[in-house]
């Protein structure tokens, strides 16, 4: 038993030691990034950068919801929130909903991939997300479980096309089905727009990384 608790705690503390190297490359690559333990201390930092007043977008993401950030957007009545998903709107105004966010003050969202030296690699079908991280909205959150990290950019695509991609079309297409509606999501639909990033302006993407597997 003494055994079994020394090797966690030899753990814990080399995951520690790792993240913070990680946490000091993408501090050197021009990112603001912070580190936390837990989704619930990843949605009381993330609601520190919504500010009263603000234009705020959205990007596709499981972990945004997961934390519980999305929610909390949805019913906070001093922003303008560009919600693509609210129940309801039709096709057009979902789309209008992507172009304004791409002009929002911050927009918060997930990503794919995010490599040990610093880029972020991302897939869409849209391509709102994708290119709010190229240029667009004044700042960027992105929220990260300790999943997405891979070691390259190569390892990054393939994260995307064997994991992310095939669990997100699995998701909508389940979804889909609920809904009474026939299952349309594939590869070509959902993956057909790729980017990787590097930070570009100082401090434009926050990055909120969470030692917990979130998201796909």
């Amino acid at each position: 038993m003494e055994n079994r608790i020394k090797l966690l705690k030899d753990y814990r503390r080399l995951r520690k030691k790792l993240m913070q190297k990680l946490i000091d490359t993408l501090k050197s690559c021009g990112y603001d990034p912070h580190f936390v333990q837990t989704k619930e201390e990843a949605f009381d930092l993330a609601k520190t950068f919504i500010k009263e007043g603000m234009k705020v977008g959205l990007g596709g993401s499981v972990t945004v919801g997961e934390i519980g950030l999305l929610n909390y957007l949805a019913n906070k009545k001093d922003i303008t929130l560009y919600n693509q998903y609210e129940l309801g709107i039709s096709m057009e105004e979902n789309t209008h909903r992507r172009r304004q966010g791409l002009v929002s003050d911050i927009f918060v969202t997930g990503i794919n991939a995010l490599t040990k030296d610093g880029k972020i690699v991302n897939a869409d079908g849209s391509g709102n997300r994708v290119a709010a991280f190229c240029f667009g909205p004044k700042k960027i959150l992105a929220i990260v479980g300790v999943n997405k990290i891979v070691e390259n950019l190569e390892d990054g695509f393939k994260r995307v096309m064997e994991v992310a991609a095939v669990k997100n079309i699995d998701r909508m297409n389940k979804k889909a089905i609920e809904m009474g509606k026939k299952p349309s999501q594939n590869l070509n639909t959902i993956a057909n727009k790729f980017t990787w990033v590097k930070a570009d302006e100082k401090d434009r993407i926050t990055i909120i990384l969470i030692n917990e597997e979130l998201g796909y």
